[in-house]
């Protein structure tokens, strides 16, 4: 798995997670959510993804969106 799909990874896990939580916990967890997507948003302006960067640290090889 290459850095790209592990970043589209987890943030398909804690959108699931979020949906989840807000189901059966909170309707606050609804937050969650909405920074990830936020966050998938910038970073497909931006190209930085601190997510990526923790993968990277991880040593999970690199992609070609996240250099």
């Amino acid at each position: 798995m290459n850095l790209d799909r592990a970043v589209l990874a987890f943030a398909g896990v804690m959108i699931l997670a979020s949906l989840a939580l807000a189901h059966f916990v909170s309707p606050l967890w609804l937050w969650l959510t909405v920074f990830v997507g936020a966050n998938l948003l910038q970073a497909s302006v931006t190209g930085f993804c601190p997510a990526a960067l923790l993968f990277r640290r991880l040593g999970v090889p690199g992609g070609c969106a996240f250099k």
